[in-house]
């Protein structure tokens, strides 16, 4: 089983940055394909990024390519979503997930565990 917990959203300008960060405790953390999703109001929650747990592969949703970057650190068991040139429609909470079986999916179905989210709002 693992508990995740995000953390580093906030307050940002528009095409300012910011990294979040999704701490697990538990075991075999370096099994675990971790995603990071995000809901905006009224919104579905939607798939931004995945990281695998077998070669680290990464998967981006169209509208964040080249914008963010997720990477992980099986040593701290903490997945990152570095997050640069962020836009007013970036603003949502932010959730991250793992999945024990994989592979990388935008599916939430797929995901077992699921933290309590980070708000990221982008306003001027």
């Amino acid at each position: 089983q693992v508990q995740l917990v995000e953390s580093g959203g906030g307050l940002v300008q528009p095409g300012g940055s910011l990294r979040l960060s999704c701490a697990a405790s538990g075991s075999r953390f370096d099994y675990y394909v971790i995603g990071w999703f995000r809901q905006a109001p009224g919104k579905e929650r939607e798939g931004v990024s995945c990281i695998s747990s077998s070669d680290d592969s990464t998967f981006y949703t169209d509208s964040v390519k080249g914008r963010f970057t997720i990477s992980r650190d099986n040593a701290k068991k903490t997945v990152y979503l570095q997050m640069h040139n962020l836009k007013p429609e970036d603003t949502a909470v932010y959730f991250c997930a793992a999945d024990a079986l994989g592979p990388c999916s935008f599916a939430r179905s797929e995901y077992d565990y699921w933290g309590q989210g980070t708000q990221v709002t982008v306003s001027s």
